[in-house]
C-alpha cells in the first residue's frame, strides 16, 4: 500500500512541476489549449501559476521521498 503511495505522489509531483515549468517559460498563447490559463492571442506569462506548481511538485516529491524512506513500518506483535 506505501508503494502505490509513493508512486502516485511521485507522478503527480513531477506532472505538476512539469505544468509549471511550462507556466514559467511559455506564453499565455503557446500554452496546450487543455492547460487552465490558455488564451489565444495573450503575450503574457502565468508566473504565479508556474511557481506554485513548480512549489507544489517539489512539495510532493519531498513527501513521497519521506514516507518510502523514513521511518519503517511497524511490525506486528504476535
Amino acid at each position: 500500500m506505501r508503494r502505490v503511495l509513493v508512486i502516485v505522489l511521485l507522478v503527480v509531483g513531477v506532472a505538476a512541476i512539469v505544468a509549471g515549468v511550462l507556466y514559467l517559460t511559455q506564453s499565455a498563447q503557446s500554452l496546450p489549449t487543455f492547460f487552465p490559463g490558455y488564451v489565444a492571442h495573450a503575450l503574457g506569462k502565468h508566473t504565479k501559476r508556474g511557481y506554485a506548481g513548480v512549489a507544489l511538485g517539489a512539495v510532493l516529491v519531498i513527501v513521497a521521498l519521506v514516507v518510502e524512506f523514513g521511518r519503517p513500518p511497524r511490525r506486528a506483535r504476535p
